[in-house]
């Protein structure tokens, strides 16, 4: 049994202070196993946490601690340990209703854990879910929360959104872009930097020798031009690319194959991980097969960072029935990715 010192810290942040994530982080925390594999600090307002644990019926014993930077230091991590701050009053927020002092208390949680990432005191963060428009209310000055963490952090590489469900990961070209846009994302190298990073990410999290298949983008592949020549002139090109590089697994890439059956090829347990050219052609797949259990990974970071895939659920705030099922998954990912970024971290 690894002691303290050696446990992946993982912060956990409340989430968007008007929806279902303080209710989550009270029913994730509530669970006898939550700090089995990790030494769990929350941050967060304190009226805030207290209200999540009223909403979810539950009480949760925590230990006070007065930074992130003494995480490490905990001599025992039986129970989570709790940071109080105070980033918004509870008359500035209404229930259900998206709002600038959310989105900027949601930022500044958010924050200050990656300035812990950076001073290594955490090794993976798990937020619970956000709205994008309480954030740009807040102050968010990029199109999403992935784009705010690689210029918070730093990252000039390639990076993407990973959506998960159970074993099967995904990866996409293009993001949050009008879909007439997307053709324009499509080149070798982000299709080849996609494949690789879920392919190094999935080693990450504990498979040894993930497959990863490629999507085509027109519809069955083009049909051999017919239909479409991005499968010819850019797609298959990436693909063996990636097949003529070395790789610690043997032939890990495949594809392109068409949208509409690469999925099929998935559920029969083929490939671990599909690279998708935009966003519905697999958010649609994956919400389909489990929107409760799906999660997000911020691809591409120098530290893991993870969130249940769905939203803040505003119409059953405050009701005690959001489901943890995916922020449990959220959490366990974050757990995994965070005790193998530690032990690179101890390695160098």
């Amino acid at each position: 049994m690894m002691v303290p010192s050696e446990m992946p810290v993982v912060a956990l942040t409340l989430g968007d202070p008007a929806g279902i994530g303080p209710e989550l982080i009270a029913k994730l925390l509530a669970r006898s196993d939550a700090t089995a594999n990790a030494n769990v600090v929350l941050i967060g307002d304190r009226w805030l946490w207290e209200e999540g644990q009223r909403v979810a019926r539950v009480q949760v014993d925590v230990e006070p601690l007065s930074s992130l930077a003494g995480a490490r230091r905990r001599t025992s991590t039986a129970r989570p340990a709790f940071v109080a701050i105070d980033t918004v009053d509870r008359v500035q927020v209404t229930r259900a209703a998206a709002c600038g002092a959310g989105g900027r208390s949601v930022l500044q949680v958010l924050d200050l854990c990656m300035d812990a990432t950076l001073a290594g005191h955490v090794d993976a963060i798990c937020f619970a879910p956000l709205n994008k428009h309480a954030m740009k209310l807040g102050g968010l000055e990029h199109e999403d929360e992935l784009h705010h963490f690689a210029e918070y952090l730093g990252v000039t590489d390639y990076f993407c959104e990973f959506n998960t469900l159970g074993d099967l990961w995904t990866a996409r070209i293009s993001s949050h872009v009008p879909l007439r846009e997307a053709v324009n994302y499509l080149n070798v190298d982000r299709i080849t930097q996609a494949a690789e990073l879920i392919y190094r990410s999935l080693r990450a999290n504990g498979v040894s020798a993930p497959k990863v298949a490629i999507a085509a983008f027109n519809p069955h592949g083009g049909d051999g031009g017919v239909c479409g020549r991005e499968e010819i002139d850019v797609i298959a090109p990436a693909v063996r690319a990636l097949q003529a590089r070395d790789w610690p697994t043997d032939s890990p890439f495949h594809g392109p194959f068409p949208a509409d059956t690469i999925f099929l090829k998935a559920q029969a347990g083929e490939y671990q991980a599909i690279v998708t050219m935009y966003h519905d052609q697999g958010q649609i797949a994956i919400k389909l097969l489990g929107f409760s259990r799906g999660v997000t990974v911020q691809g591409g970071l120098p530290v893991p960072i993870t969130t249940p895939a769905h939203g803040t659920a505003y119409d059953i705030a405050g009701q005690g029935r959001a489901d943890v099922g995916a922020t449990w998954q959220a959490f366990q990912i974050a757990c995994r990715m965070g005790a193998a970024h530690r032990r690179t971290l101890t390695a160098a």
